[in-house]
């Protein structure tokens, strides 16, 4: 049976590599994911008797692997980049977010951190009535690696399921009736130090944009987040039925038409009256989107913004073809709206 993997799941290949996948559609021969952890003498985590390092930076990562782990970087033709991506030969165990919720509800005495995890989880399905086989525990927790500092990452299956539970979220944050709250002015300038390492935002219109999320916070004093995904039911994209041709670099205005799938990983922003600022100039440029969570909830319908991104073709199954300004891959990419 071929191996099935999505975002939120992890990879541990061969090696003790440990990768965090990207998206719902992969080539045959490999799915795309990213490093996260390798194993390091001087790291400060533990799993198994061995040492592992976080790595944070996509440019940190894919350093790493091109020095001395080559294979996990290759040229995807319908992607129309090079990537990172785990062979499925090399695949030797794949960590499910769901697997995570059953296991720690069933052990006998989770530390301090995975019971946090299991308590929002619980809170969760009983201000959303999403049954917890829809849920799951991603990020450190999922594989082992977590320490006491560490986020608490929820992943969402199913479209209905995560209108649910952001709902819940929006309505708990804003009565207060639980442990989870929206993110101080401190802890924003906490979370803006950090973001800035790789991601280039006035911090004004960090602040503004960030405040007012629901799909992250603080549950008692740890910070989470909260991944909304399409089940595998709702994802109607296979592999090639779409090429992505790299067109470009550009700095547009425009308005939201459409945010429904703000939410959602990837996120998507539909726009209307483009006004290209800087850069490859192409038409019809539609979309906004990104595989990154910071760029979920980043604009609401009807509101004006200011977007920097790499410019792609889309060709479609049918021929059709239209551009869309993708974000996340390089540190000049940010998205500012200006709220009504």
């Amino acid at each position: 049976m071929a191996i099935k993997a999505r975002e939120g799941d992890f990879i541990e290949t061969l090696e003790g590599l440990i990768f965090d996948v990207k998206g719902m559609v992969h080539p045959p021969d490999r799915i795309i994911a990213y490093l996260r952890y390798l194993i390091d003498p001087r790291g400060e985590r533990w799993k198994n008797g061995r040492r592992y390092t976080k790595v944070y930076s996509l440019h940190e990562r894919e350093k790493i692997l091109k020095r001395r782990y080559p294979q996990y970087v290759y040229y995807d033709p319908v992607f129309g980049m090079h990537m990172q991506g785990v062979p499925r030969s090399c695949i030797l165990i794949v960590y499910k977010p769901q697997d995570k919720i059953v296991e720690l509800l069933r052990k006998p005495e989770p530390d301090g951190v995975e019971a946090e995890a299991i308590e929002l989880v619980q809170i969760l399905k009983e201000h959303s009535g999403v049954k917890l086989k829809n849920m799951g525990i991603s990020g450190s927790i999922l594989v082992g690696l977590h320490t006491k500092r560490s986020d608490i990452d929820i992943i969402v299956y199913g479209k209905k399921n995560c209108i649910s539970v952001y709902r819940a979220l929006c309505s708990l944050m804003k009565y207060g009736e639980t442990p989870i709250r929206r993110y101080s002015r401190e802890d924003l300038l906490r979370l803006y130090k950090f973001r800035s390492r790789d991601t280039c935002m006035p911090i004004k219109d960090f602040m503004q944009v960030e405040r007012r999320k629901s799909i992250q916070g603080k549950f008692r004093e740890r910070d989470f987040f909260v991944r909304f995904l399409p089940d595998w039911s709702e994802v109607n994209e296979k592999y090639g039925d779409r090429v992505y041709v790299p067109s470009g670099y550009a700095k547009i205005k425009a308005r939201v038409l459409d945010d429904s799938e703000s939410i959602f990983t990837p996120c998507r922003y539909l726009i209307c009256d483009v006004e290209f600022l800087e850069g490859t100039k192409v038409s019809p440029l539609r979309e906004v989107a990104s595989f990154r969570g910071r760029f979920c909830e980043q604009a609401r319908k009807g509101e004006e913004i200011i977007a920097q991104g790499k410019v792609e073709k889309v060709i479609e199954k049918d021929g059709m073809e239209f551009f869309r300004l993708m974000l996340g891959e390089r540190f000049t990419d940010f998205m500012i709206s200006k709220p009504r």
